[in-house]
């Protein structure tokens, strides 16, 4: 890759990393659902007026909007809910790192649900190094005294499993001529649309209405317009001129930048374990990316 991809993709593990940084700044104010609703509804706000400027109107006839409330369940609504409740009783160094396994799940969904992308003996060794690395993230102690912190973890292992499920359900906006601007566009509005009347049933209009800090709004925005609208600009980009396989390095990098985020300003603290579990992970996603692998292929 050249250095101004290099440069794009570290600006995108920063954007998402970010947004667990962001969001656990916003959930010590508002509660989870809120800073959901808060997330997707700037930044579909910001998307739709991109595709307005491109000439290119998501409210057309005929748009897809079952496929957008399916992908916007998936890739938004459900994880975020879930990620952003997680952080509420874990760090957000340790919620990145759980998130990191997004790619390993997907294998596993991928072998279960498609036909062209089975397990090979790489993916095997992959996902055993990242359930390895959960494991010594979880550790045996809060297996058996489980307490809050253990449903966070699992809380975000969930979201994981639930971006592996969109992954795979989104390959078929390409198939649609579906333009990635305008999928995620699109999904970003649906959730905005599913999550609203969830976060009135269950907090109320009245966290929204009630005066907060400015960090707060400064934090609602950052995740909205940098860590979503941006960073899904940045994603495609990358995507269309560096490919899928260069574009899972930013999974290796995320967990880095959001750490450094919490120890720096947070407080967090990153211990052996977060570390270890973190390397696992990490191992088991360079198997996935291939490069190990071709380096030990002896050339011909």
């Amino acid at each position: 890759m050249s250095l101004r991809i290099w440069g794009l993709l570290l600006l995108l593990s920063v954007l998402w990393g970010g947004s667990f940084f962001f969001a656990k700044v916003a959930v010590r104010e508002l509660p989870p659902l809120t800073v959901v609703f808060g997330r997707v509804a700037l930044a579909a706000v910001a998307l739709n007026l991109l595709q307005v400027l491109s000439g290119k109107g998501l409210f057309r006839r005929g748009a897809p909007w079952p496929a957008y409330v399916a992908m916007g369940t998936l890739n938004n609504a459900l994880p975020f809910s879930l990620i952003f409740w997680g952080q509420t009783q874990i760090a957000s160094g340790l919620a990145s790192i759980l998130n990191a396994t997004t790619p390993l799940f997907t294998v596993v969904v991928a072998h279960l649900l498609t036909t062209d992308e089975k397990m090979t003996r790489a993916k095997v060794a992959a996902v055993v190094m990242g359930v390895l690395g959960v494991a010594v993230l979880i550790g045996p102690v809060a297996v058996q005294r489980p307490d809050a912190s253990l449903w966070g973890q699992i809380a975000c292992l969930a979201a994981a499993v639930s971006y592996a499920f969109a992954g795979i359900y989104g390959r078929r906006f390409k198939a649609m001529g579906i333009g990635p601007i305008e999928a995620a566009a699109g999904q970003i509005t649906a959730s905005s649309m599913l999550i609203l009347p969830i976060m009135l049933a269950v907090d109320g209009p009245w966290p929204l209405l009630t005066p907060h800090p400015v960090s707060l709004w400064a934090s609602i925005a950052g995740l909205a317009l940098l860590s979503t609208a941006l960073a899904y600009v940045l994603y495609f980009r990358i995507l269309a001129v560096a490919g899928a396989t260069n574009l899972l390095l930013v999974t290796l990098l995320i967990p880095v930048t959001s750490n450094l985020l919490g120890v720096t300003f947070l407080g967090e603290e990153l211990g052996f374990r977060q570390v270890a579990g973190m390397m696992l992970i990490a191992m088991g996603l360079a198997i996935i990316d291939g490069r190990i692998g071709h380096m030990l292929r002896p050339a011909k």
